[in-house]
């Protein structure tokens, strides 16, 4: 069976400064990981970020050993400068959530959750 990929979301915040976005797509894919079970990419800047079974059991294992339910992903995330980024996170709880954070030199933080089709 081929991967089944379809857009939960796609959206982009403006910065007023030079009038560029930042744009983030939110894709489910039917197969992800080596274990080929369902899960959820984030795509922004380039990147793509996987949230599937294997290593997002080991996300939530550093989430609870640091103390946290949110947990940030600082190397899936673009953090160069304080007043604008893409932060990505693993939410902790049931569901599990993805979440993403983004804010410009003009915006404020927005934020969005996605759940996750499967459970650690």
């Amino acid at each position: 069976m081929a991967n089944e990929k379809t857009i939960i979301d796609e959206w982009a915040v403006k910065d007023l400064e030079d009038g560029s976005s930042l744009k983030v797509t939110v894709m489910s894919c039917s197969e992800l990981g080596n274990q080929s079970l369902p899960g959820i990419q984030v795509w922004y800047l380039g990147y793509i970020v996987n949230y599937e079974p294997l290593i997002v059991e080991r996300w939530a294992y550093q989430a609870s050993k640091a103390g946290v339910d949110a947990y940030l992903l600082e190397d899936q995330s673009w953090m160069v400068h304080p007043d604008q980024f893409i932060k990505n996170y693993l939410v902790l709880g049931s569901p599990l959530k993805a979440r993403v954070d983004v804010k410009t030199r003009s915006s404020k933080v927005i934020t969005k959750e996605y759940d996750l089709p499967f459970e650690v």
